[in-house]
């Protein structure tokens, strides 16, 4: 399986052709899943969606799943715009809506997890943070998602459902780009999904608060009207919804739909 991370859409285009697979095959004469299936995924799916990838595969021998993460709004732009993708997985509906309103559906969206807010703090959380409130506190220093993003949307309902006015120190552009920014020492706290600081849980703790309750996000997954292999990404979203992929999810942390 080939994993590219948030990657222009020429350079996709290159790379995202396994050597030895026909994209244009779209499965075999006699109905089996064949060939490249590339998927756009929410950057908060990168661990999940890497083993059910891998997991698919071994499930439909002769496939090859390609995935490219980013934020949830960007993935829908490079989509409208005509990137070559089988799969769309958001990490909110208000993004997927871009997508099926520009007709490039194969279908209606389907939820397949949800997933709940946390703030993500060093290890050992120095700073003490123990809500939403603490964020205000002089000196400390929060990252958030961009408030196109899903996870910077689920943010600005928490903040306003516990009355907290919060001016981060900087807005990234998907939820790993908050992560990082607590990884790295740059800021204190920064509002990530539960499943990515559960992924992270080596580097940050995530201290829950009650407020996420408020911003649950439903994750839609659907496959694409032009999609190089329409069988593929058929055979894809269903096998996300199955048993065993619903498994690998909870695993991570997220939520069933």
């Amino acid at each position: 399986m080939r994993t590219v991370v948030a990657v222009l859409v020429a350079a996709l285009t290159v790379t995202g052709c396994g050597a030895g697979v026909n994209r244009a095959s779209g499965g075999a004469a006699d109905g089996r899943v064949t060939g490249a299936v590339t998927v756009f995924a929410a950057a908060s799916l990168t661990e999940s969606f890497t083993r059910i990838g891998k997991d698919f595969e071994a499930a439909n021998p002769g496939s090859a799943v390609t995935l490219n993460f980013a934020g949830s709004s960007a993935l829908a732009n490079q989509i409208n715009q005509g990137a070559p993708a089988d799969v769309f997985a958001s990490a909110a509906p208000a993004n997927m809506t871009t997508v099926t309103e520009a007709g490039n559906a194969d279908g209606a969206p389907s939820i397949f997890a949800r997933n709940q807010l946390v703030i993500a703090v060093p290890r050992g959380n120095p700073r003490q943070v123990t809500g939403l409130a603490d964020l205000t506190r002089p000196g400390v220093k929060v990252a958030l998602c961009a408030n196109q993003v899903p996870c910077g949307a689920a943010a600005r309902t928490a903040l306003d459902a516990a009355g907290v006015a919060l001016t981060p120190v900087t807005l990234e552009r998907d939820v790993r780009g908050a992560l990082a920014k607590v990884k790295l020492g740059e800021v204190d706290a920064a509002l990530v999904y539960r499943t990515d600081a559960r992924a992270a849980h080596a580097d940050v703790t995530g201290v829950e608060f009650p407020e996420s309750a408020r911003a649950v996000n439903d994750y839609p997954i659907l496959a694409l009207k032009d999609a190089p292999n329409p069988t593929g990404a058929r055979a894809f979203v269903a096998y996300v919804r199955s048993a065993p992929a619903q498994a690998v999810l909870a695993e991570a942390g997220f939520q069933a739909p």
